[in-house]
């Protein structure tokens, strides 16, 4: 990844009054301790997104630190669980992956900062931690990345207690709101930096060097799904999308993807992936690549478009990232992604293999409308989805916690 940056970095991409804003801001919190923790510092949207938020409140003259919880495999293989069913995914949740939960709460339970100010836990992963919480000053934030709208009673019953404890949480979008929550929840959507190696520009021969790398062809178009392989992301309905179009229309499909390490059921769905792509005519699958970030962002530059048809999703970087490179969208109807993608505007939302096979053929078809889409689709990334429009709704919770007689309202944008 690219060297952390500044967020004086940010003005070309938002103009200097919102970095204005956020400078008269943090005047107030100037020194404040803040600690991140989460269960991983490697794969998935939470720490993308921490790589970069850490540097940048540094930056902003917040004292930030980033704490990852230590945990054996058969937490994790537990936590999968438990992210399955929270998205409401069916499940077999045992006593026994409660008891582990426990167990690995209270042996982390010192990783927290006794002189924090504000700690914001992501994920139910480490959300035990607060049970054992040292002090009363701090104020503690749940950041929940994950829809959890229609969440398994027993799993939700068994977190809700925790939860219960903290001052207040923060979801994506307004549809993942809890009504049987006592504490103040707020929205903050995530973003995509557009300085880091997986979203700045390329120049065309960095482009073509990937493509070579993993012998994509430039003479046809291809199609796209760049995420972790899960179940989740519905990665076999894509290739059945595919195996729809590719009856009509002469292009190629590429997958890339890569295993989270708090994820057990990634190398499983991977290895589905491989054996039913091997099937299908022009197909590429990408597996761990050495480079992650370059080689997603010029396939996602490359591709004629993106599709991520999930069947849950939180919110979906998989889904801003192509947006910001001006990249029509079809996605899943569900979660993040409908808040995202503007059907119809920035890309197409859809329910089944059949409705994105239409709307994949429907671009390939039309390349004025794709363009026309992906340029919607950047703007709304560039107004909503940045790092600025990030920090800014934090520092208004994070001032809402040091003046609450004010009232604060965090909202995306």
């Amino acid at each position: 990844m690219s060297a952390p940056t500044r967020l004086d970095d940010y003005i070309p991409f938002v103009g200097e009054e919102v970095i204005d804003q956020i400078r008269l801001m943090v005047r107030s919190l100037r020194g404040a301790h803040l600690q991140h923790v989460s269960s991983t510092r490697t794969g998935g949207g939470v720490a993308e997104i921490l790589s970069r938020v850490v540097p940048l409140m540094n930056d902003m003259g917040l004292k930030t630190e980033w704490t990852v919880i230590d945990a054996p495999d058969a937490f994790f293989d537990a936590t999968k669980s438990f992210h399955n069913a929270l998205h409401g995914v069916a499940e077999d949740i045992t006593p026994d992956m409660f008891r582990i939960y426990r167990e690995v709460m209270k042996e982390n339970a010192s990783k927290i900062n006794k002189d924090a100010d504000y700690i914001i836990i992501h994920d139910p992963q480490p959300m035990g931690l607060i049970e054992d919480r040292p002090n009363d000053r701090a104020k503690w934030t749940w950041r929940c990345h994950i829809d959890v709208a229609q969440a398994d009673l027993r799993v939700w019953a068994f977190l809700k207690p925790y939860l219960d404890l903290f001052d207040a949480a923060v979801f994506h979008i307004p549809q993942f709101l809890r009504r049987d929550l006592f504490i103040p929840q707020y929205l903050i959507p995530p973003f995509i930096d557009p300085l880091s190696d997986k979203n700045r520009d390329l120049r065309p021969e960095e482009i073509q060097t990937v493509l070579d790398r993993y012998n994509i062809s430039s003479d046809k178009p291809f199609i796209l799904q760049a995420s972790r392989f899960d179940w989740l992301k519905d990665p076999m309905g894509t290739l059945r999308a595919y195996e729809m179009v590719k009856r009509s229309t002469d292009v190629a499909f590429v997958f890339v993807g890569n295993f989270a390490p708090d994820d057990p059921e990634g190398r499983v769905v991977c290895e589905e992936v491989v054996k039913a792509a091997e099937a299908l005519p022009d197909t590429t699958v990408i597996v761990n690549p050495e480079d992650n970030d370059i080689t997603v962002n010029a396939l996602q530059r490359a591709a004629a478009l993106v599709i991520q048809k999930s069947l849950r999703e939180g919110f979906g970087l998989s889904i801003t990232e192509p947006m910001w490179k001006a990249k029509p969208v079809v996605g899943g109807d569900t979660g993040g992604i409908s808040y995202q993608v503007i059907d119809g505007v920035t890309g197409f939302l859809v329910q089944t293999a059949e409705g994105a096979a239409y709307r994949m053929r429907q671009l390939l078809s039309n390349p004025p409308l794709a363009e026309l889409m992906g340029q919607e689709a950047r703007l709304r990334v560039k107004g909503t989805f940045l790092p600025p429009h990030y920090l800014r709704n934090w520092l208004g919770l994070l001032l809402g916690f040091q003046y609450p007689e004010r009232g604060v309202s965090v909202l995306p944008g």
